[in-house]
This record gives structure tokens, sequence and C-alpha cells, in this order.
């Protein structure tokens, strides 16, 4: 499996670039962006470049490996014309055929998305070393059949900062979705300039055995066949043969699906047809150990997948192919059960979709044009209606209503008879169709829901006058910030008040453009520091150390400031929890509905006023584990509606005690007023109806008329929220799987 390695010395080893051998120690980021650039420097066989930024301004960087004449500018470009000509479904076989056996595939090794997983870019410069340096057979081979494209760290701010997220706050491993992080979007840029037939993306975690697929379920059922008896097949038995051989211990399944199209591994196979998994080695092993783990599995699977290069080329030409005859015909992929201890939950309705169409009336423009973007980032063909379209049946987004319906001119339609429609189906559907009662992470998904916008799908055959949409460029915030003054609460460094301060300054600061609220802690409120301050948030996480942190004196301070005119803003499990702990607010706050725990989209409705500028009458909320908010009817700025008007997409098994709860509490407190959200309004960066929600909150106007509760309302409220208080994090967990 492993020949004895032959070296030409003339690419330098780590050792003589960083003064000790890989595996010796855990490498600073600038140890091995050093290493990059010597190898770099020293060999032909490689080239070194960067695909992006960080959010703290760092390079992005990464290594391609090849021999010399394959991999200046010219030949990187023939390679990926070629595959995207292998790819096109028009191609005849005969020349696929042809073209798949001259054509080097494009191999990714990428690792340390999280910050605090080092292990794997360490391996990555080892590999890039032995691909550069060896002359042996074996390292020719590889040379020979592909270019091995290294992402060794994909976050290099978290890396330096000991932490799994990024400086954001973000969790990179759950944005391949909406890519709001520059991280990611760097590398979905990468992989359109090197469409990949391999992406390996390496991780660490608590167990002691590793991780690598065949993968437990649910499995999404537009991910395809051929991606997922590559991963099954060779790919897997290739490393089950090497644990065997070295004794290692290893697991499949347990929790690790391949569903929501967010991870390193599930976003390039769902849009790319690249046959993609994730990695887990333990992350309390010596470093050592760790290195020589991910080498080998890197260096296996490179082998594997080169033996097979015009078999993978050739399949995903296949995938491709079979995506436009099911387009045509208006058939989505079935629900399937990877393991035989599991029963299908539901399956995919036997209905006919062929079209996809987003309205521009009542939607938001910024959250269509966004959509537009990131389809067309896609590559996704989307054309405009320069006609009115009639359609007999058309299933508008958030009913179940089914009936003719004409879609105006300038409508956007997005036809499933093309190459990425598994991508569309993964991105613009309606409900995710969970198959199995269980889940790793989120179950509801949807760029139309999740920017809240106008459209839905019909099964019929049409061809209406359009015209082809181009590239979309990224619009940006439309809305100026008023010159408000805003605080942010963050208290304590606990996982969820760390986070959640940090993804709402990205949001202000990034997405708004708007300037970055002053942040406060529990002892600047005691001393008084709220005052000239018009505005104060609370993200998610940290209420029962708020509370603490505040003391008695904190707590007055803070309900004199709101009672004189001051706006109180909380959401998720920091000030929605909080307000009614300290008096300011009449909401009840209860546990979670178990049956909806599993991060769906149940939709919102929301009441008349200047929360609702730019939203309409109804936003999709990502309710993930969230608690419940009883509320007077007066005070629900929205609500979940309830019986047969209750809509979610994603798995919603029992939502006991949701429909009708309220899921926005907007009251005066004095002079002042406060607001909260029973939800997370910026989960992840990528809920853009929400965050409108969240903006129209903080720089629009009060809402007229605004009930004040009780003081007997306030007292029943908190003696609520003291009895029904949830165990917080207030410091910094480990990283977890994945």
């Amino acid at each position: 499996m492993f020949p004895t390695p032959v070296f030409a010395g003339v690419v330098p080893s780590p050792t003589e670039v960083l003064g000790a051998p890989i595996g010796d120690h855990e490498l600073s980021a600038a140890e091995i962006y050093r290493y990059l650039d010597a190898v770099d420097g020293a060999s032909e066989r490689v080239r070194t470049g960067s695909y992006g930024t960080t959010a703290m301004g760092n390079d992005l960087r990464y290594a391609i490996v090849g021999p010399a004449p394959a991999i200046t500018d010219e030949a990187l470009e023939g390679n990926a014309a070629a595959i995207r000509a292998i790819q096109n479904p028009s191609t005849p076989d005969v020349e696929v055929r042809a073209l798949a056996s001259t054509t080097r595939a494009f191999l990714f090794i990428q690792a340390n998305v999280h910050g605090n997983e080092e292990s794997g870019a360490d391996a990555a410069l080892q590999l890039l070393w032995h691909l550069a340096d060896r002359t042996d057979c074996a390292a020719r081979r590889v040379r020979r059949n592909a270019i091995v494209v290294i992402l060794p760290m994909q976050n290099p701010d978290g890396r330096e900062l000991d932490y799994r997220r990024n400086a954001n706050g973000f969790d990179l491993n759950r944005d391949g979705l909406a890519m709001t992080q520059p991280e990611i979007s760097g590398r979905w840029d990468l992989y359109r300039r090197f469409p990949p037939q391999l992406v390996v993306d390496a991780h660490e975690f608590g167990y002691t055995r590793s991780f690598f697929p065949p993968n437990d379920d649910p499995i999404y059922h537009e991910a395809s066949r051929q991606v997922v008896r590559w991963i099954n097949g060779p790919i897997a038995r290739s490393l089950e043969a090497l644990f065997e051989d070295r004794g290692w211990g290893y697991f499949h399944a347990f929790g690790y699906d391949f569903f929501a199209p967010i991870y390193g591994d599930t976003s390039p196979a769902f849009a790319f047809q690249a046959p993609a998994l994730t990695l887990e080695t333990n992350e309390d092993a010596p470093i050592d150990v760790r290195v020589r783990k991910n080498f080998d599995q890197y260096w296996v699977l490179l082998r594997t997948m080169v033996d097979r290069r015009t078999g993978i080329l050739r399949s995903q030409h296949e995938a491709y192919r079979e995506a436009v005859r099911e387009g045509r015909r208006g058939l989505l992929e079935r629900n399937r059960v990877a393991w035989p201890q599991h029963r299908l939950y539901q399956q995919v309705p036997d209905v006919h979709v062929r079209s996809y169409f987003l309205i521009p009336e009542g939607s938001s423009r910024w959250a269509l044009r966004h959509v537009l973007y990131l389809l067309r980032r896609a590559d996704v063909e989307v054309r405009r209606l320069t006609r009115p379209l009639h359609l007999r049946a058309f299933h508008r987004y958030g009913t179940s209503r089914v009936g003719p319906e004409t879609i105006p001119r300038g409508a956007y339609w997005i036809p499933m008879a093309q190459r990425q429609k598994h991508w569309v189906q993964t991105v613009l559907n309606a409900d995710t169709y969970t198959p199995v009662r269980q889940t790793y992470d989120i179950t509801g998904w949807s760029l139309p829901l999740l920017g809240d916008l106008q459209g839905g799908w019909s099964g019929e055959r049409v061809s209406p006058p359009s015209t082809t949409v181009g590239e979309v460029p990224d619009p940006s915030w439309p809305l100026p910030a008023p010159g408000t003054s805003i605080a942010l609460l963050q208290a304590g460094s606990g996982v969820y008040a760390w986070e959640g301060a940090h993804q709402l300054e990205w949001l202000m600061q990034d997405l708004w453009n708007a300037p970055a609220p002053d942040v406060l802690s529990p002892s600047d409120i005691a001393r008084g520091a709220l005052d000239g301050y018009e505005t104060l948030i609370m993200a998610s996480g940290g209420s029962a150390a708020a509370e603490r942190l505040l003391g008695e004196a904190g707590i007055r301070a803070l309900r004199r400031w709101v009672r004189e005119g001051g706006h109180f803003i909380g959401y998720k499990y920091g000030g929605t929890t909080l307000a009614p702990r300290i008096g300011l607010s009449s909401a009840r706050v209860i546990q979670s509905p178990t049956g909806i725990e599993e991060g769906a989209l149940p939709q919102i409705k929301l009441r008349r006023g200047p929360l609702r500028a730019g939203v309409g009458g109804h936003a999709w909320a990502m309710f993930a584990g969230d608690d419940v908010l009883i509320a007077p009817a007066t005070a629900a700025a929205a609500r979940y509606p309830a019986g047969a008007r209750f809509a979610s997409s994603g798995l919603a098994l029992a939502p006991d005690g949701l429909p009708g709860s309220a899921a926005i509490v907007d009251e005066a407190y004095g002079r002042g007023r406060v607001t909260i959200f029973g939800f997370d309004a910026n989960f992840r960066g990528e809920t853009w109806g929400t965050q409108r929600i969240l903006w129209n909150a903080i720089y629009g106007p009060r809402p007229p008329n605004l009930p004040e509760p009780s003081a007997a309302q306030l007292r029943h409220a908190r003696a609520a929220a003291r009895a029904t208080a949830r165990l917080e994090l207030v410091s910094d967990t480990p990283s977890g799987p994945r």
C-alpha cells in the first residue's frame, strides 16, 4: 500500500525549513505559510496562490501540485475546460471517453476549517513535500493523473486564536449553502476555477476511533447516486483497508449524515458532483499520531482516485446528463435509507417539479438579488420572463394552495432541465422531506424561504419567452443606517455569548454597512455606561451569566435606562431570556417543544406595524431548539400561526406549544421599549428575512400604541423565567464533532 518513498532532495524538507519534522509540534499559521513559500520557490511542480482573505484580512493560501507543464495558467485553464466539456450533458459519449483518458483530475485536500483542529493542516504540508519531491513510481503516478489542490489552513484566524470558529464568530463548516463568510466564499470560487473530482475535508473530534464514510442517515434525496456510490464504494473500502492494515480503530455513520448542503463535504458533492468526505481524527492523540493518520488517509485517497480517474470523470458526465433527463421529466430523486436499523419516515412526494419561479412583487429586492447572485455563482441557469406566463397549477411557497396563477413579466424562471438540477432542488425546495426521524443539524433550508421571497414551483411543461440572466453582482445592503447610538451587551466568554456578539457585529458592520456597536460588559452597565445610548442589544447566549454579573445595581441601572426611553433588544438564549428574568418583559419563556428541535423553518405572521417594513405579512424563522414565548396578544408583534395555518419546512414532528405562541414580543416599559425574538434573528448570518425584521427593530420607528405590561404581569413572567431557567453555557465547550 505504501512503497518506500524515494526523494530527489530538491525540495527542502519541513525539518530544513522549520527546524523540526512535521508532527514535532502543532505548527503556527506563519510556519505553514513559510513552508508553502519554500516549496513553491524550490519546485517547478508546485504553485501557490491566494483564494481570498479571512475576516481579519489574512491571506487564504493554496498549493497546486503537478508536473511543471501541467500547472501553468494556460494548462490549468485547459484542464478545467476539458473537465467542463466532460461534465456537459450534451457532449457526445465518444468525446467524453476521449477527454476522460487524457484529462487530469482535480483532487482537493482541505483541512483546518475549524481553527482548533490542527493536524489536518500539518499533514497536508507533509503531503505537499512528498508530492513535490518524490521520484518513485507511486508519486509519479499521482502527478501523471491528477492535479492536487491543497488548502492546508481554511481558518487561519481561528488557528491563531485557538478557536473553532472564525473571527466573526461563525462555524465555517456550516456556511456552505449561504457562503456568508469570506473563507468559504473564496473556496467556492476555487471550486469553480478547478472543478473537483474529489474533496477531502479533514477534522478532529473527541472520539478515540476515527470516522470516515459510509455516512449515516439522513442522506439528502438529491445527492446523486453516482456520488454516493463513489463515497460508499471505492473510497470507503480503501480507507477500511488502510485502517485494518494499521490496526487503527474506526467507525462509520453514528450521526454523521450526508444531508444539509452546508458542510465541506456536502456542498461540493451536491453542487459539483464531486465525491466528497469528512475525515475525523481524535483531537486528544499526540500530534505525531494525528498527522500520521491524516497523511496516510490522504495518500490512500489520492492513489484510489488516480487509479480510477477515467471512471470518476465519466461518472460526473453521467450524473449531469441524468440530472437533465430527470429535470425534463420533472422527477425528483427518491428518499433512501442507508442503514437497516432506520425506518423511512417519509418519502419524497410523487409530484412533478419542472420549474421554479421567483417573483419580484412583494419580495425584498435585496434578498432576491442576493439569491440570484448565489444561484449564478453555482452556474445555475436562470431566465427572466419577457411576457406573463399563465400556469394551471402553481404551488406557492408557504401555502398548501395549488391553483392557476399568472406569473408576471419580469419574474425569474429556473428550469429543472439543466445540469445543475440537483443543486436547484437542493437550494430552492419548499421542503427537504427528511427521510428519517433523526438529524445531525438543520433539517430546513431554502434560499427563497430564508430570504422570505415570493415564488413557488410548477410541474407543467413550459417554454415561455425569456432572456438569460448573466452573472449577478452581490448586492450591497440598500438601507442606510440612521445615526442611532447602539451598544452591545456581551456577558462572559460562553460560546453562545461570544458567537452571538461577534455575529451581530459582522451583521451590522459587514452586511448592513453600519457602525459596529460599542461592546459593554455587565459591570459597565452597573457603572452607568448606558447613559447616552439609544439602543442596547443582547444577542445569543449568556442570560444567566448576565443576570449574575449585572447584580442588583446593574439590573436597576438597566431598568432605569429603559424606563427613561432606552430600547432593549434581545434574541435566542441571550436578551430573550434575560428580559423576563429581570422584570423587563411580560413574556413567559417555556422550554422548546421536543418535536421541533431539528432546525426547521416555521413561518411567522407579523402584526401590522413598522417591524413589517420591507418584509410583508410573514417571514420564515430558523427554529433550532429555541424556547417558546407566551405573551399577551397585544404584545405579540409576530406569532406562529395555529391550526391549519401553521406552516414549516423541515422536520417538525410534533410542534406542540409552538403554533399560536409569540415569535416576537414588542412592549413598552415606561418611556422605553423592549423587543425580544423567540429565535435567532441572525441565525448563521443567513436568515435574511428575519435579519430585516431585526434591522427594523434597531433602526425603524417605534410602533404606535405599544402595550405596557402591568407590574403583576412582569412579576409573573419573572417568576416563570426563574422556575424554568435552562442550563446555559457560560464557558467555551469542546470543539465537538465535524
